[in-house]
């Protein structure tokens, strides 16, 4: 079987989509996600370029990866200085990743004008920056920027530039199509003929969507030779985005026959998608190949009726070979298998209850419908499964609560010196408890309240902190009367879950979503 590597670069080119910013829990848990999917290669970005991404690279390291292995991306030493005093490069080696991603000029006028050094110069600073980092025992991907316009302008001097990569020990060398403006056609030439140049050379393909033809242009680098293909979950990425690396995969598998992440770990696609949507707080667009909403959508009455007798003739594929599923109505279905199979990975065996099942999923369905999205919500999905089970017993129950903001404009209207302060009144048992919190914001006020209230009878809440929280309004049209679906990422010693509340009122909706994570928390504790 011939085996196609990927290559996620969600974390460095996906979080220069505009809209997009990644906190640094979001960026383990994507590295974790993508792990468990199968891909080969996750981009971390620049190893020392902010605290965040510092960070990053130390905690990373901790993370027992089954699969993946974590690249640091940076670029070629500078013009006129050794390799080995260049401080990008040293920031390579102490970030303690495996891999080592290097960018360097390609095309003959980037190099003169822009990078304003001589072509010979530039072909320096490659070899001499591959070299280092072979020598420091890393593994060394060189990304041939504006490979595809290089070569249509200065063909000898493009084949130069990775030529020389090449012949210092780059184990990959991934020619980028930075502009995003050429064609399928031209792409199978030029990698062509970079595979005839370097005979025994890997060679990988980096490209943008610019003129729509990032998938298309990938796999026609394929076909002319590439054996490493980069792209960003869902393409997102600077200007239009980059390759959709999720559709790649699944043209890759289902139409041309290569191998990536196996077709067991492909009915994952479309989870994988959903998830890192919603962490990058973004919405996977309804029409999206294979992942989309609509990706097996059947609106129309012909479609419907004929869909029952020949599904092949309005589905190219199975849906359930990248973990979607046939719709006829534009809510949401989803299959009983996936459902319990979800539950099984929660700790609830829904194989039990077989009756109860179908109300479950008509249940998630309604739901959805009113803007709920379980996907990277395990912890309010786990609450809602034992509540149709009947075996959800809450531990503590809510009188009522109120939030009051306090701000003092005396001070300036650009001064940030807002306070929040939460009363709430519950019931744990038969003991009646009334807290107050203060915080910046409402929502920290409530969360500081509530554990006031409970940690006497729940120390173990102690232990758990909110670490990310998300808004996203999802009817803007109808102005402040829009539903406000959060998210809310908690964290304890063993792990991190996520959990969702859906309201009119922001604040309502994030009550509901820091209920649900101090609920879960508790059940995973076995309280």
């Amino acid at each position: 079987m011939d085996r196609i590597l990927t290559y996620d670069s969600t974390l460095r080119d996906g979080e220069q989509s505009e809209g997009i910013t990644l906190s640094l829990e979001d960026k383990l848990r994507i590295v974790e996600r993508l792990d468990a999917f199968g891909i080969d290669f996750i981009e971390g970005g620049f190893p020392a370029s902010n605290p965040k991404d510092i960070a990053f690279f130390q905690q990373v390291r901790e993370m027992p990866l089954a699969h993946a292995r974590i690249a640091a991306f940076g670029s070629t030493c500078k013009k006129g200085m050794a390799a080995e005093e260049d401080q990008g490069l040293a920031d390579l080696v102490a970030s303690g990743a495996p891999i080592a991603t290097i960018v360097g000029k390609t095309w003959d006028a980037q190099v003169t004008r822009a990078l304003l050094t001589t072509l010979e110069e530039n072909l320096r600073m490659v070899a001499d920056s591959v070299a280092f980092l072979k020598a420091q025992g890393l593994t060394v991907v060189f990304d041939a920027e504006h490979f595809f316009d290089g070569y249509k302008a200065n063909p000898d001097y493009a084949l130069a530039c990775v030529r020389a990569a090449s012949e210092a020990g780059a184990d990959s060398i991934d020619l980028c199509e930075t502009n995003g403006g050429a064609l399928p056609h031209e792409v199978e030439a030029i990698v062509r003929a970079v595979a005839k140049a370097l005979p025994g050379q890997q060679l990988g393909i980096h490209c943008h969507n610019d003129s729509g033809c990032a998938v298309a242009n990938t796999l026609a680098a394929v076909q002319a030779g590439a054996t490493q293909v980069q792209g960003t979950v869902n393409g997102f990425g600077e200007r239009v985005g980059n390759t959709d690396l999720l559709t790649t995969i699944a043209d890759l598998e289902l139409k041309m026959g290569y191998v990536t992440v196996g077709p067991e770990n492909l009915r994952q696609l479309t989870s994988v998608s959903q998830f890192v949507a919603e962490t990058c707080n973004m919405a996977v667009p309804t029409h999206h190949p294979y992942t989309g909403a609509s990706a097996f959508a059947h609106k129309g009455g012909l479609h419907a009726s004929a869909l029952v007798r020949f599904p092949e003739a309005y589905e190219h594929t199975r849906p359930e070979n990248v973990g979607n599923a046939t719709r006829m109505l534009v809510s949401e279905l989803a299959g009983k298998a996936s459902l319990v199979a979800k539950a099984a990975s929660l700790g609830i065996d829904l194989a039990q209850y077989p009756d109860q099942t179908q109300a479950i999923l008509d249940d998630i369905k309604a739901r959805e419908a009113l803007g709920y999205s379980y996907e990277v919500a395990d912890g309010s999905l786990a609450v809602l499964l034992q509540w149709h089970l009947g075996t959800y017993r809450p531990h503590f129950t809510l009188e009522s609560f109120r939030v009051i903001v306090d701000d003092h404009e005396d001070t300036g209207a650009r001064a940030k010196d807002a306070m929040s302060e939460a009363t709430i009144k519950i019931h744990v048992g038969d003991e009646r408890f009334v807290a107050t919190g203060e915080g910046t914001g409402p929502v920290g006020a409530l969360d500081n309240a509530l554990r006031l209230a409970i940690t006497q009878f729940f120390p173990e809440v102690a232990g758990m902190e909110l670490v990310d929280y998300k808004v996203r309004i999802l009817d803007e049209n109808v102005g402040t009367g829009a539903i406000t679906r959060v998210v809310i990422t908690t964290r304890d010693a063993e792990g991190t879950w996520g959990t969702i509340g859906v309201s009119e009122n922001i604040i309502e909706a994030s009550w509901n979503a820091l209920v649900d994570s101090v609920e879960y928390g508790l059940i995973r504790m076995g309280k």
